[in-house]
């Protein structure tokens, strides 16, 4: 017999360790199931040859493109999710991100609750995951109701130079977002050493706001929670009717397992969450679970982005440069009537992150060459909004693989973008050096292997013909299962999704605590 529990999340990331982290006070008996393990500290988490070239903490998963190409997607399966290896940006979306934006590829669609809905749980967010900011310097964003519990962390010298120089050219530069754990007043008290290993590296010190340090390690040991790691969901089972799952059914230590609950919540990354739903099809969900509509896997999303670097004539010391974003750019510029995106600083460029993402271009370059150009490196990363397309989407093939059909939008803003990045970047006394295209990040030459920022797959709506979910993200088909990750996105704006994930995770956590009692 199945062992029984009030909620099972599936995913222990941004959505579901947050999730598992608000509902773990109400008592109920809580199942959270991880795909990986812990990330385990080692000296390799913070050595690039070991994480940019030999890949060490990449899925070995094998997915396959529209054509039936394979490549192996960018993605991690730790306690934490994404946010093992992410760079700690936690941004709101804007408030117009939540309504419907005309781009040059076709219209960004409503949510069906707007920014102010929201906003009470960005705060909870921000508050629960340490962030570092200065609310009311970035002319973009929304209201807030509580300045950030940590103020903005300070630029180093050359960061602090380029944003005075950006705003004397009469740019709106800002402190960005940052989920770290550092006290600048008090060193001895922060975990943080504020290190260069951040953006795309696992912290050693666990001193990054990420899902598995915030949220989930400091519940594992309540009596009512219980972690399974290694343990893969295959499917979902429902009862005669299909309006309620009833079992979900785990791969673990060579075995099938099956555990019971009341209410299932699917926060898998939205490729995976989609792979789930289409993997259990039964008589009464012959497409899938909750897909009706035709909606789950379709709309996938995950940004158009690229990372630049910029020489300047001066070396750049800064070790921490994640700390300046700009977002002038974000709803247009004058003369283009379209949305553009934002600018932010990237982690800062080393020579062998350099020969890991670009292997092509710096095959023959000596290390010592690239170290060079390294030291006078100045690091950005330039995000344009990808919009909602229903043939980019996730299907499941004969074996179970995944198969991701993906063509990116917005070519042409991403394009206006950097051209107003060059100009940014002749106003401030840099030339634009060279640009290292995230479709090429780890040497996968197709789109969709970069998913960092995945999203869409099962989007949250009004109307059961359109959407997945309802508002509170509850399957419009069934009468407990939840998403709660980056799918239930109907668009993605140009920020980093994470906050927003997270925020949502919260809003749900409380409406479900609420509902069950």
């Amino acid at each position: 017999m199945a062992e029984r529990y009030d909620v099972i999340i599936i995913g222990s990331g941004a959505g579901g360790g947050t999730l598992a982290h608000t509902l773990a006070p109400s008592g109920k008996r809580i199942l959270l199931l991880e795909r990986g393990n812990y990330l385990y500290r080692e000296i390799e988490n913070w050595n690039p040859d070991e994480v940019f070239v030999e890949g060490r903490y990449i899925s070995p998963d094998t997915w396959y493109d529209a054509d039936g190409k394979a490549f192996q997607p960018q993605v991690h399966y730790f306690v934490g999710g994404a946010t093992k290896m992410y760079g700690a940006a936690l941004y709101r979306l804007r408030p117009q991100d939540f309504g419907e934006l005309e781009h040059v590829d076709g219209v960004s669609p409503a949510w069906p609750l707007s920014y102010d809905d929201l906003e009470p749980w960005y705060t909870k967010a921000e508050w629960l995951y340490q962030v570092h900011g200065n609310h009311g310097e970035d002319p973009t964003e929304g209201p807030w109701s509580r300045q950030y519990p940590w103020p903005a962390v300070s630029h180093e010298p050359r960061l602090e130079q380029l944003s005075d120089d950006l705003r004397s050219a009469g740019y709106h530069p800002f402190h960005a977002p940052c989920g770290i754990l550092l006290d600048e007043a008090d060193r001895a008290k922060s975990t943080c050493v504020r290190c260069a290993w951040c953006d795309g590296y696992p912290c050693m010190v666990h001193a990054k706001s990420d899902a598995d340090v915030i949220a989930v390690r400091p519940i594992v040991d309540n009596p009512n929670v219980t972690l399974l790691v290694e343990a893969e969901v295959t499917r979902l089972e429902t009862d005669p009717t299909g309006r309620s799952i009833t079992s979900v059914v785990v791969q673990r230590g060579g075995q099938q397992e099956v555990y019971d609950a009341d209410v299932v919540a699917l926060s898998a990354g939205a490729a995976n969450s989609a792979k789930i739903l289409l993997s259990s099809a039964n008589d009464k969900h012959p497409n899938g679970l909750a897909n009706g509509s035709d909606q789950v896997g379709r709309n996938y999303m995950f940004h158009n982005c690229k990372a630049a670097v910029a020489l300047a004539k001066e070396p750049n010391e800064t070790v921490f440069q994640k700390t300046l974003g700009v977002n002038d750019f974000y709803f247009g510029v004058d003369g283009y009537e379209f949305p553009v995106g934002n600018l932010q600083m990237v982690g800062k460029s080393n020579a062998s992150a350099m020969k890991g993402e670009e292997p092509k271009l710096t095959k023959l370059a000596p290390r010592w060459s690239l170290e060079r150009v390294a030291k006078h490196a100045v690091d950005f990363w330039l995000t344009t909004e990808d919009l909602p397309v229903a043939d980019n989407r996730v299907t499941v093939d004969r074996h179970g693989s995944v198969r991701l059909a993906y063509t990116a939008t917005n070519d042409q803003e991403a394009e206006r973008l950097y051209h107003e990045f060059k100009q940014l970047l002749n106003k401030v006394g840099m030339a634009s050096h060279h640009v290292l295209d995230k479709n090429f990040y780890m040497d996968m030459n197709i789109p969709v292997a970069g998913c960092a920022h995945q999203a869409g797959t099962c989007r949250f709506g009004a109307d059961p013909a359109t959407s997945v979910l309802d508002v509170n993200c509850k399957a419009h088909e069934l009468d407990n299962l939840y998403v709660v990750d980056t799918s239930f996105f109907p668009s993605i704006g140009a920020v980093n999704p994470a906050l927003t994930a997270m925020a949502n995770a919260i809003r749900v956590g409380e409406h479900l605590t609420g509902a069950m009692g």
